[in-house]
């Protein structure tokens, strides 16, 4: 059946194949040019690999010597995490500091007595406040659970509520204020307070407070120069007290022993320069009137003026300059005085709290005495209170506090500082210290460079500085033990490693450029800070930093470095300013680092992949090869359908033909056979 032939459905001459066949050599030419293609396209990706190696290696080059650098960053190192950690930003001075955490910063958390989880709260109008915040929302009553979802969600980040669960049925009332500090305590008001007394959360209590207001007739002046230059004055209920002033402030309210009455206060320091203090002028002398003159014919004849011969002027000496921020001290009846803890200079108001009762010892205390005795320095006091610290400002006394609202006192060198929070950032510039615990012993606290840091960024350049050798090297030649001896590539890598294996072996500007790379790691870059100290090799980085010890490794002649890790560790820790050197140094004082391997490694990479670089030419050149070719497949294409068209309409015409002629002697077979039977 296969030789049967179908007009219309089945060629005699099988037209199809032959046509097939025959386009299949008119496409060799097509074939050819489209496998260029895709050679050319592999081409381009392997050189923006070469790019993408190259702008790694230049990053991690600058990295070492631009005002980025490592060599700037600081970490603060605490001897006691527990107790005290920091943070250190590049402004910081490398020094060594001594803490101690006498108190930290706190909140208040106030607890109700376990409570049916059935509590209905009753709706309402329910005000907060935390310090000078206030919160407040309308609540149209519900369950103890729904009162403290919503107080949850207009809180916000100023106060919280938490139930938790004592028994099976039965849960606390947990509400803190989420902010520390004794400036903001948790007060009630309204419905809020009602429903805190009857929840058992707080009881109302008499309202402990007790100002001591700055006005001219509480203050005593006690000055101790009779004619001082700049008086006391009061503006604004703000006592001002110029340099070498003092005041007393009867005090008026009895202190029992045990009571936790505290002096709250705020104090703001002005400190004056030197230019502020000129010296007198020498004193002008008598005023010597005109001496006269008489006048004829026209001439003039003057007096010779009067004198008063005045004394040599001694001028007197600037004054001494006295600092003393111990400034606030107690009298009592017994005509003893205890001085308080010294305050820090701050140029906007600071808060500070004494304890009373520590202070007193069971005496009474007749006054406050605030002495300005610095000869450079104006303080200024406002606010001056006694208080319970246990009670807040509403008049409601906490019953189960978990904790109040208290500042943290660190003292530095022997010096308290009172911050609201325990995280500091105003004490040391460019170091934010964080309390964790109370010491009764300093934490040594150390700023020192970053050298883990430097160290990290030291690897990066080593790796990339690597990674970019192996890539040159595979593509510059075709040698396969190459890709044996980089030990972690997966298979698929070494696959793709394999494909590329020398196929830029005869591109001149690679291999220059390898070259080039292998001269700037190992090439000598002197440093100011030590003669000695010029090359990677002595801070154990080279292509045999293991030593002989390693034995012999073919990888070493191929380019690649290695770091001895020990090596590196003894050259940051003794080395250091010479090593910043060594990578990136500034030889001519114009501010422009000119010098080092990192420079030399930025300089030699900047050709290849800066915009219009090398890397920008090359895939540019592939691009156009890539284009022209793309033409030319379309103008073959165009012709291939031409021509397999043409061959099917001579092989349909061939048909035609044969079929035509097949007709013809079918029909002579025809017409002799009918003159046969007709004899």
């Amino acid at each position: 059946m296969s030789d049967v032939f179908v007009p219309g459905i089945r060629s005699r001459f099988n037209t199809e194949k032959l046509v097939e066949d025959l386009m299949r050599i008119e496409r060799i030419p097509r074939d050819r040019v489209e496998s260029n293609i895709d050679s050319l396209e592999n081409r381009k990706v392997w050189w923006q690999d070469i790019g993408r190696r190259i702008t790694s290696l230049r990053e991690s080059a600058r990295m070492l010597f631009s005002f980025q650098n490592p060599f700037n960053d600081r970490v603060a190192t605490s001897f006691d995490p527990n107790i005290l950690t920091a943070t250190a930003t590049r402004e910081a001075d490398e020094q060594n500091y001594r803490f101690s955490v006498k108190q930290l910063a706190e909140a208040d958390r106030f607890l109700s007595p376990p409570l049916d989880e059935r509590t209905a709260i009753e709706a309402g109008t329910y005000t907060f406040t935390v310090g000078r915040d206030e919160i407040s929302f309308e609540f149209r009553g519900g369950t103890l659970r729904e009162f403290a979802d919503m107080l949850n969600r207009r809180g916000r980040d100023k106060i919280g509520a938490s139930l938790i669960t004592v028994q099976p049925g039965s849960r606390s009332l947990l509400i803190e204020s989420k902010i520390t500090g004794t400036e903001n305590r948790l007060d009630f008001f309204g419905d809020a307070a009602l429903l805190m007394v009857r929840l058992g959360v707080v009881e109302p209590v008499n309202d402990s407070r007790r100002e001591l207001p700055f006005t001219e007739s509480t203050i005593r002046d006690t000055t101790a120069s009779a004619m001082p230059a700049n008086p006391v004055t009061i503006h604004n209920s703000v006592l001002e007290l110029p340099a070498l002033t003092s005041v007393s402030v009867p005090f008026g309210f009895p202190v029992e022993p045990g009571a936790p009455f505290v002096l709250r206060i705020e104090t703001s320091t002005a400190i004056k320069t030197e230019a502020a203090f000129g010296l007198p002028m020498p004193p002008p002398g008598p005023s010597i009137p005109s001496p006269g003159a008489a006048t004829y014919g026209g001439i003039t004849i003057e007096n010779n003026p009067s004198t008063a011969p005045l004394p040599e002027w001694d001028p007197p000496s600037a004054p001494q300059r006295t600092d003393n921020l111990a400034i606030f001290s107690l009298s009592f009846s017994d005509g003893s005085r205890m001085q308080l803890r010294p305050i820090t200079d701050s140029e906007s108001f600071s808060s500070w709290e004494y304890n009373l009762s520590d202070a007193a010892a069971g005496k009474t205390i007749t006054s406050l005495n605030i002495d300005n005795s610095n000869t450079h320095r104006d303080i200024s006091v406002r606010g001056a209170m006694i208080l319970d610290p246990n009670a807040n400002g509403a008049g409601y006394n906490p019953l189960n506090a978990v904790s109040t609202a208290q500042n943290a006192i660190i003292s530095m060198e022997g010096i308290d500082m009172i911050r609201p929070s325990n995280t500091i950032s105003d004490i040391i510039p460019g170091v934010t210290i964080t309390a964790h615990g109370v010491s009764e012993r300093p934490v040594r606290l150390d700023v020192s460079t970053d050298r883990d840091g430097i160290k990290d960024a030291i690897y990066n350049l080593v790796g990339n500085y690597n990674l970019l050798m192996a890539e040159l090297n595979i593509l510059t030649r075709n040698d396969p033990t190459i890709i044996d001896e980089l030990s972690y590539l997966d298979r698929d890598e070494i696959d793709a490693m394999q494909a590329r294996l020398g196929v830029f072996s005869g591109d001149s500007t690679l291999n220059q450029f390898r070259n080039g790379l292998l001269r700037a790691v190992t090439s000598p870059y002197p440093t100011e800070a030590e003669r000695e100290l010029s090359m990677l090799v002595q801070i154990g980085i080279s292509t045999n930093a293991n030593g002989a010890a390693s034995g012999y490794n073919r990888s070493q002649l191929r380019g690649y470095l290695q770091i001895n890790d020990r090596a590196l560790d003894a050259a940051l820790d003794t080395h250091l300013p010479a090593i910043r050197q060594l990578f990136g140094n500034d030889t001519t004082g114009d501010m422009i680092v000119d010098s080092g391997v990192a420079v030399n490694l930025d300089a030699i990479s900047q050709p290849f992949v800066e915009t219009g670089g090398i890397i920008s030419l090359k895939t540019g050149t592939i691009d156009s090869r890539i284009t022209q070719d793309r033409r030319r497949i379309d103008t073959m294409d165009r012709q291939l359908a031409a021509r397999e068209a043409e061959l099917r309409i001579q092989y349909s015409r061939m048909e035609a033909a044969y079929a035509q002629m097949e007709q013809m002697q079918s029909s002579l077979d025809n017409f002799s056979q009918r003159n046969n039977n007709n004899r």
